[in-house]
């Protein structure tokens, strides 16, 4: 253990003098972390990138308790390795659980491989209304090499206003006696590509009663979207789709469709947010869409409701936030649509931990959308890399993880519900077809969904083979084969074949 004074210092226009200094900081070292004065020097071999190395200081955050942050530090990185998870690598991170909700979060800086310079790098906290006490600050690499110089006399923290409007807090939502009275909806999301008849028909046979239509294309690239002539040509083909084959095919096998507009105009910028939220271009280009598709798809019986963005990511002060730009839209249908179902997502890719301050709009008809990949290293591992992965496993009761656990995430949009009288829809649940015990996930999900009495969708049916419950692994992870019966399939078609009515 080594200790090091820190001196806050203020570093860019986002840092005012409301930063908080933190002095006398205890480090933890591991075996390739050292203090050099106040620098903080990671060194990891290329032979050690599975140890990794960093420096770890537990920090009094109380003063931020209820506020977003802004954290921020010069440093600069040479021989950088890309790690085999995604949100691995270099690490400026804080890590707290919240002691209302049980909710741990992991606010990181963005990756950076090979060599970086001196800069100042920073890492951001949007979770609002929450409480702080203790937070661990990570400085290093995690499951990487290179190495990295942390200038800890630079290290500055500043506390942030609420980003997103906290508002009609004592809103209760209204639902037409058409949307009440819908029995139970179960179902999947559809493909990412053209669908099929033999889709809907499959479907109808598993029991299925509720279909999401992702309109979607380069969902992770960054800059992609930006040309607006040729974004709508694009979207106008998905639109034609819809009305040509979708919704008579879903009419003809009984399924209601949600018309997902998974790709917004502008796609994301280079901190994976929504580019729309910081350029009005897009934004007004966003609500224009949602005018287009309005007008087009007005009171259509077969759609269950218009799903406005998906997965919306909002880290930092925005032109337009996530919330007033899905407010705008949904005005802007209403005005021409008075009828159709909107719904409306959270913050942090729709997370669960989102809805402790997620306001509800002041419009009735209004539908709250989820989803549920927690945890997350477990739905997930090995996704974002190829070659060896962590292996997790479910249950595993030493580390909670049980259907109490999925619980316990979801709670959140459990009060939400009960405090403003919503309906919830859990718009993607899943966990990769390699997981050991995938399908007892899958079934503890549904269980709870069905106790909650939330209409839901699987992600995804014949989009890719690791999430279809229609292919198993072939020998090793990323290789697939054709499955007619395999855990992950019986715990979907148990719970699509339940009784509607209950």
């Amino acid at each position: 253990m080594k200790k090091i004074g820190l001196m806050v210092l203020c570093l860019t226009t986002t840092c005012a003098a409301r930063a908080v200094p933190f002095t006398n900081l205890n480090w933890r070292l591991t075996r390739h972390a050292r203090i050099e004065g106040n620098l903080l020097v990671v060194d990891v071999p290329p032979d050690k990138a599975r140890e990794g190395g960093c420096g770890v200081a537990r920090v009094d955050m109380s003063a931020f308790s209820g506020k977003c942050f802004i954290a921020q530090i010069v440093a600069r990185g040479e021989r950088i390795s890309k790690p085999r998870q995604s949100w691995n690598g270099l690490k400026f991170m804080f890590h707290y659980k919240n002691p209302e909700t049980g909710t741990e979060q992991w606010p990181n800086t963005h990756s950076r491989l090979g060599d970086f310079p001196t800069q100042t790098i920073t890492v951001s906290d949007a979770q609002q209304g929450r409480k702080l006490t203790w937070v661990d600050l990570t400085l290093g690499l995690q499951d990487s090499s290179g190495k990295v110089v942390f200038d800890l006399s630079t290290l500055a923290i500043d506390p942030q206003e609420a980003l997103y409007p906290v508002t009609n807090q004592d809103y209760r939502v209204s639902y037409p006696e058409r949307v009440r009275n819908l029995p139970r909806l179960r179902g999947v999301m559809l493909p990412g590509g053209p669908c099929k008849e033999d889709d809907f028909r499959t479907l109808r046979d598993w029991g299925a009663t509720l279909a999401r239509y992702q309109m979607t294309r380069h969902f992770a690239a960054i800059g992609a979207d930006r040309d607006l002539a040729e974004y709508d040509r694009w979207l106008d083909g998905k639109l034609d789709h819809l009305e040509r084959d979708v919704l008579p095919w879903a009419a003809k096998y009984g399924i209601k469709i949600v018309v997902d507009l998974h790709c917004p105009p502008g796609g994301r910028d280079p901190d994976k947010d929504w580019t729309m939220y910081y350029d009005a271009k897009y934004a007004d280009h966003f609500v224009e869409c949602w005018r287009r598709i309005a007008t087009r798809f007005r009171g259509r019986p077969e759609i269950y409701g218009f799903d406005l963005v998906n997965e919306p990511t909002q880290t930092r002060r925005a032109t337009c936030d996530y919330w007033t730009l899905q407010k705008r839209a949904a005005e802007a249908i209403r005005a021409i649509d008075p009828e159709t179902t909107i719904i409306v997502e959270s913050n942090g890719w729709d997370s669960a931990d989102t809805f402790a301050y997620l306001s509800p709009l002041a419009m009735d008809n209004v539908i709250y959308q989820v989803h549920m990949y927690q945890p997350h290293a477990f739905t997930h591992q090995g996704v974002h890399a190829s070659g060896d992965y962590a292996k997790f496993a479910y249950p595993d009761e030493k580390r909670g993880w049980n259907i109490d656990f999925i619980r316990a995430r979801l709670a959140p949009v459990r009060a939400f519900e009960k405090k403003h009288g919503a309906k919830i829809y859990v718009g993607e649940f899943s966990a990769i077809t390699w997981a050991e015990g995938a399908g007892p996930y899958i079934a503890d999900c549904i269980a709870v969904f069905e106790e909650y009495g939330w209409d839901w969708t699987y992600h995804a049916f014949r989009e890719w083979k690791g999430w279809s419950v229609e292919h198993e692994v072939d020998g090793s992870h990323g290789k697939f084969k054709a499955s007619a019966d395999n855990p992950r399939r019986r715990a979907l078609l148990d719970g699509l074949r339940r009784d509607p009515r209950r």
